[in-house]
C-alpha cells in the first residue's frame, strides 16, 4: 500500500513539475506571441478603450472618435469628416477589418501604445499614454479640386510641391466612406462586403496602388534619356526618325495619331508637341533598353519600396525585351506600367531643375502635447538629370500646352508645361483607353506644383477619350488650387 501511494505521489509531483515547466515556457517564450495574436480579444478591447489620436489636414482633424452603443465591448469607434474625400490618405480603422493607409502605419501613435508617447511611470505600470496625432502635407483646396473634377469617373490624381516633395493632393475615385465600415455591426459588415465585391473597386487606392500603361507620358523619360546620354544635344535638334517607323526586326509599322503631324525627323520639341510615336519608338531602340531603363530607374521605376509613407505599387520598366518591344516601350506600351504618383515624380524632377525630392504626405508625428516625435520636413533628394536637360524639357513641355496636344491645361498668368497620354488597355486595345496628363505650373512668385492625372474609365465616347480632353482639365483645376 505504501509503495502504491509512493508511486502515485511521484507521478503527481512529475505532473505538477511538467505543468510548471509548461506555464513557464508559455510565459517566457510564447507569451508575447499570444498577447500579440490578432485573435486575442483583449488586444482589441484595450485598443478601442479610449478615443484615438487624429490625422490632421491643414490644422484640422479629418478623423474623430465616438462611443459605441448596444453592449459592444469595444468602447470607441473611428469617425471620419468628409470620409470619401480623404479616404485615399487616411485609409480606414475598422473594428472588424483592420487598419490601412496612414491609420495602419501610425496605429501605435494614434492608439497611444507607441513607447515614445509614454512617460517613465507609464512604462513602469505598463499603461497606455494619451494618443498622438499625424500631421499631413495635404492641402484641402487641392484635394477637393481633384475630387470634384474627377467626379464620377474612375481615376486618380496626385499633386506634389517639387521643392520639398510635399504631396498636396492625393485622390482616388470612386471612393468610399471609412466611417461606414469602422464598427462591427451587421450594417458595417454588409457595407464592407458590398465595397469588396464592387467592380468599381472603391477600396483600391488608384493613386498609389494601380500601375497601368503610361502611354505617351512616358515619352518624357525617353526624351530625358536621349539628352542625358548625348544622343541628341538639344530638344530643337532634328532626329533621325522615319515616318511611319517599322519596329526593328518586324514588319509592324508604327504610325501616329495625327497623320498630318510633322513627325518625320522631328525634333524632340516637335515630337512632344504632336506626340510623335515614330520618334520615340526609334529613340528607345537607338538608345537600347538598358539606357532607357537606367533613366527610368532614376525617376523611381522598378523601386519596390517607394514609401510616402504608404507603400506605392512598383512602377515597371521591363528588363527583358527585344528591339521591337523596346521600341514599344518608348511610347509607354508593351509591359511598361506607372502609377499616378510615379508620373508626378517624373514631372516633379523636371520642374525642380533635375532634382527629385522624396515625395511624402506626412509632415510631422506629434504627441498629445504637440511635441514632435518625428519630422519629415527634410526628405532626401537625388539628382536624376542635369539642370540643362530639365530646363530643355520644361521648355518643350510648355510648347505642348501652348501650341500642342495639352492646350486644355493653360492657365492665365502662369507658366504651364505638360504631356498628354492615351494608353491602350485590354487585349488588342479592346478596353477603354487610359487618359493621362502630367504637368507642372509655376506662378509669378516662382512657386511650382507638379501633377499627374489618370482617368481610367469615363462615360465619354471612345473617340473622345484623350489626355487633353479628359485629364488636362482636372490637372488645371488642381494647379490653380495649389498656386492661386
Amino acid at each position: 500500500m505504501n509503495r502504491t501511494i509512493r508511486h502515485a505521489g511521484v507521478v503527481t509531483l512529475l505532473l505538477v513539475f511538467a505543468l510548471l515547466v509548461r506555464i513557464t515556457w508559455v510565459e517566457t517564450t510564447d507569451g508575447k506571441a499570444l498577447a500579440d495574436d490578432s485573435r486575442n480579444r483583449r488586444n482589441a478591447i484595450e485598443q478601442y478603450a479610449q478615443p484615438f489620436g487624429n490625422i490632421i489636414v491643414a490644422g484640422k482633424p479629418v478623423t474623430g472618435s465616438e462611443r459605441t452603443h448596444g453592449g459592444n465591448d469595444l468602447a470607441y469607434r473611428r469617425t471620419y469628416a468628409q470620409g470619401p474625400l480623404y479616404a485615399p490618405v487616411t485609409g480606414h480603422a475598422s473594428q472588424t477589418h483592420g487598419w490601412s493607409q496612414l491609420e495602419g502605419i501610425y496605429q501605435d501613435v494614434l492608439t497611444g501604445s507607441d513607447d515614445r508617447l509614454r512617460s517613465p511611470l507609464d512604462l513602469l505600470e505598463g499603461s497606455r499614454a494619451e494618443p498622438g496625432n499625424v500631421l499631413t502635407t495635404i492641402r484641402p483646396g487641392v484635394q477637393k479640386a481633384a475630387y470634384d473634377a474627377l467626379g464620377g469617373k474612375k481615376g486618380a490624381a496626385v499633386a506634389i510641391d517639387p521643392a520639398n516633395g510635399d504631396i498636396l493632393g492625393l485622390v482616388s475615385t470612386p471612393s468610399y466612406d471609412p466611417s461606414a465600415v469602422a464598427g462591427s455591426s451587421r450594417a458595417d459588415d454588409e457595407e464592407w462586403r458590398k465595397l469588396s465585391a464592387s467592380e468599381q473597386q472603391p477600396l483600391l487606392n488608384r493613386a498609389l496602388r494601380q500601375p497601368v500603361p503610361p502611354g505617351s507620358t512616358f515619352k518624357l523619360v525617353v526624351a530625358a534619356a536621349a539628352l542625358e546620354s548625348g544622343l541628341y544635344s538639344s530638344v530643337d535638334e532634328r532626329t533621325d526618325s522615319p515616318d511611319p517607323y517599322t519596329l526593328k526586326g518586324t514588319r509592324t509599322v508604327l504610325g501616329n495619331e495625327n497623320p498630318a503631324a510633322p513627325c518625320e525627323n522631328a525634333s524632340l520639341r516637335t515630337a512632344l508637341r504632336y506626340s510623335c510615336n515614330n520618334v520615340f519608338a526609334k529613340l528607345a531602340t537607338d538608345l537600347g533598353k538598358d539606357k532607357v531603363r537606367a533613366q527610368a530607374e532614376k525617376f523611381g521605376f522598378n523601386d519596390a519600396k517607394n514609401d510616402v509613407p504608404v507603400r506605392a505599387a512598383e512602377s515597371v520598366y521591363p528588363k527583358r525585351m527585344d528591339e521591337a518591344q523596346t521600341g514599344l516601350s518608348g511610347i509607354g506600351q508593351y509591359d511598361v506600367t506607372a502609377t499616378p504618383l510615379q508620373l508626378a515624380m517624373v514631372t516633379q524632377a523636371i520642374a525642380h531643375g533635375g532634382e527629385l525630392t522624396g515625395p511624402h504626405m506626412v509632415a510631422q508625428v506629434q504627441n498629445a502635447s504637440g511635441d514632435t516625435l518625428r519630422d519629415y520636413s527634410h526628405p532626401s533628394a537625388r539628382r536624376v538629370m542635369s539642370e540643362d536637360t530639365a530646363a530643355q524639357l520644361r521648355s518643350a513641355m510648355r510648347t505642348v500646352v501652348d501650341e500642342g496636344t495639352g492646350t486644355n491645361a493653360r492657365i492665365g498668368g502662369m507658366a504651364v508645361g505638360g504631356k498628354t497620354g492615351t494608353a491602350q488597355h485590354g487585349v488588342d486595345n479592346s478596353g477603354t483607353p487610359y487618359a493621362w496628363f502630367t504637368s507642372y505650373a509655376e506662378n509669378a512668385d516662382g512657386k511650382q506644383v507638379a501633377v499627374a492625372v489618370l482617368v481610367e474609365d469615363s462615360d465619354a465616347a471612345r473617340a473622345e477619350i484623350s489626355g487633353n480632353g479628359l485629364a488636362a482639365p482636372i490637372a488645371k483645376r488642381m494647379m490653380e488650387a495649389a498656386l492661386r
